[in-house]
């Protein structure tokens, strides 16, 4: 079983149109409301496949309430954290060409009391948990390092640590030794503070973040695939689709066929792309489930031993 917890939730409005036209009136194709956040979107591939997951989530307003009527809809067990703020909506505009382009709303302000309601939450089911995934934004009113604090407790009770996160949230996270980092190749260009041009210096930038701390780094590049570097090495991979329909939600369902597929080596890598390749090739953020896999399309590299190491030069940045 996974957890997810999703610190700032939301509703995602994704819109099929033909042509972003600014300043026009644009008919749309088609439309679809989708409980929304990284953390859903993990339990929500992960339940479609088979796989017990469970998501805690901060809720508040009567789009806290749909969000989690529509969760319940899809056979997702949610376990509410009540806040006093509401739970903030998200346009996608999405475009034939796979272009999408997004509007989103500022999280609710949440405070430490909120916090240490979800962490509570968080520990009463840790111990059932194969993981923990720890996913998407830190909302208004949380310090950088909430991820980092709930990943040293339960990191010090040996419970796996998923963390897909950005800036200050993902340094922090590594410092607290998180076992698995998932970020995005502009999420990882922030963090290491320097552009990422090619697969090589992904590489350097996610053996940087181990050096900082973290167990694994599973950096998604989009359509140029993912790269994984561990303690065992370092594995590149794509999976080509024939038509890009929307990228929203394409790195959750990653993240959560490698963990349904046990996190390491090049199967858990392989189903991973299988699934995130799946997400982009269906409408608006519908996770895959299995008759939208194609893991035949699937292809995995094996870097040369002598990128194993970390980087030893300025590690200490």
């Amino acid at each position: 079983m996974i957890v997810t917890v999703t610190l700032n939730p939301s509703l995602d409005l994704a819109v099929e149109i033909q042509t972003l036209a600014r300043g026009e009136v644009i008919r749309a194709t088609a439309a679809h409301l989708d409980p929304a956040g990284k953390g859903v979107n993990v339990s929500r591939a992960l339940l479609a496949n088979g796989v017990p997951s469970v998501a805690v989530l901060p809720c508040g307003g009567d789009e806290g309430g749909q969000l989690v009527r529509l969760l319940k809809a899809e056979g997702v067990e949610v376990l509410v954290v009540p806040i006093t703020g509401r739970t903030h909506s998200n346009i996608t505009l999405a475009e034939p060409d796979g272009t999408v382009t997004k509007v989103n709303e500022p999280g609710p302000t949440m405070h430490r009391a909120d916090l240490n309601e979800v962490i509570d939450r968080v520990l009463t089911w840790a111990g059932s948990a194969d993981w923990v995934a720890l996913c998407g934004s830190v909302p208004p009113g949380l310090p950088a390092d909430a991820y980092a604090q709930l990943c040293r407790q339960l990191r010090a009770v040996g419970i796996r640590v998923a963390v897909d996160g950005s800036g200050p949230a993902l340094r922090k996270a590594a410092n607290a030794g998180a076992t698995l980092l998932k970020p995005n190749r502009d999420e990882l260009a922030e963090v290491v503070t320097g552009p990422l041009t090619d697969l090589a210096a992904v590489v350097a930038a996610a053996q940087r973040l181990r050096a900082w701390g973290a167990g694994a780094v599973l950096a998604s590049l989009g359509a140029d695939g993912a790269v994984l570097v561990d303690a065992d090495g370092v594995l590149s991979g794509t999976c080509p689709i024939a038509r890009a329909r929307s990228t929203v939600g394409a790195g959750d369902a990653l993240l959560a066929g490698f963990l349904a597929a046990g996190a390491r080596g090049a199967a858990a890598l392989a189903e991973g792309l299988a699934w995130g390749a799946a997400a982009v090739s269906l409408p608006a953020s519908r996770m895959p489930g299995p008759a939208d896999l194609d893991r035949h399309r699937v292809t995995i590299h094996r870097w040369p031993a002598l990128l194993k190491e970390a980087p030893r030069a300025d590690l200490h940045t």
